[in-house]
């Protein structure tokens, strides 16, 4: 994703391709976003692989979630480097910028260099990449060339044509959430039930989605910002499309089916975990809504996006909901962690 969060940087503090300046063409704080999806698919590993061996210790889940979360920051950067050089290009940055300063656009690293940034980076979040293969499988190597495919066409043509917030939903929180889980425990000799490890997977995927539309709340606000840049420049998203007003619920309403998506984790996981039917008291746990915790974070963030409204000030929103992704993550992580010692104590 291709959002900047924090205040503007100084740009005659930054030499020329120094090493300074490729720090800031990282922005090194939307990382979270990439590091956020991969700890929860993490977290769901190790669930995985506690319903199946009864042993909290089991840790063949940490080299696979361990190389994914490599390839996640790297192909984070790396598109970066690629919304950097080719919104230069295009000449979609410019003075009337309302968002934190570009690295091309500032003369912080020439486009030449950029352009061997964006090589490097790409091969390398490939390489990194390779070895997960070992874990998952050959179709690992599509699923790596699909993400550096989805990399060039965010920037170059879907986040023109307002499907930016579908690549979210899909590549920050489908892909990284699912693929996670499933190269953690596909080599695991012994799956146990084939109905267990597909409710699993299914879990996954619902935590993806959870994790791709609060991570997208991240895209609304830099789109909320610039949407009258993006209205000149021709650029459609999807706050373009709706207009501010809806941007503004569509921020909550993600929030809240981020929220959904972690209690109906809970409720699966303890329906399994207890081997009950569907009697309510089951299947939905009062006593570990630890998901709910987020809404008081989502609504802050959004309260103060309605207030500042436009200008430079929403980019203190896009750091407060670069920590919020963050936040949500920790949230449904440590539910899954509670119900699985639970689960475990009670075994």
């Amino acid at each position: 994703m291709n959002t900047d969060t924090g205040k503007q940087t100084a740009s005659t503090a930054v030499r020329c391709n120094s090493l300074k300046a490729w720090v800031l063409a990282s922005r090194p704080k939307t990382l979270a976003g990439a590091a956020a999806p991969v700890i929860v698919g993490a977290a769901l590993s190790w669930a995985t692989l506690v319903s199946i061996s009864g042993n909290i210790f089991s840790s063949s889940w940490i080299i696979p979630s361990s190389i994914c979360l490599v390839f996640a920051l790297l192909m984070q950067i790396d598109a970066n480097f690629i919304n950097d050089y080719f919104d230069f290009k295009k000449g979609s940055d410019t003075s009337e910028r309302l968002g934190p300063e570009r690295a091309c656009t500032q003369g912080w690293i020439t486009p030449a260099a950029m352009k061997t940034g964006i090589t490097v980076t790409t091969i390398l979040a490939f390489l990194c990449g390779l070895p997960l293969i070992f874990y998952g499988g050959w179709a690992m190597l599509i699923v790596g060339i699909l993400c550096v495919l989805g990399a060039f066409l965010y920037t170059t043509r879907l986040s023109y044509q307002g499907l930016g917030d579908l690549m979210v939903i899909l590549y920050f929180g489908i892909v990284p959430v699912f693929f996670t889980w499933f190269t953690s425990t596909a080599s695991v000799p012994d799956k146990g039930s084939l109905v267990s490890y597909l409710l699993c997977g299914a879990l996954a995927v619902v935590a993806g989605f959870a994790m791709g539309f609060v991570t997208d709340n991240l895209l609304i606000v830099n789109n909320y910002r610039d949407v009258e840049e993006d209205r000149k420049n021709g650029k459609n998203t999807l706050v373009v499309r709706l207009g501010k007003k809806a941007a503004e619920w569509l921020y909550l309403i993600n929030g809240c089916i981020a929220v959904a998506g972690a209690l109906l984790i809970g409720g699966w996981m303890k329906k399994y975990y207890s081997g009950t039917g569907p009697q309510i008291e089951s299947f939905f746990p009062f006593h570990l809504l630890i998901p709910l915790l987020f809404l008081p974070f989502l609504y802050s963030a959004h309260r103060k996006m309605v207030q500042i409204n436009q200008g430079r000030g929403l980019n203190a929103i896009l750091g407060k909901t670069s920590k919020n992704i963050l936040i949500f993550s920790l949230l449904l992580t440590t539910s899954i962690v509670v119900l699985t010692l639970q689960f475990w104590f009670n075994g």
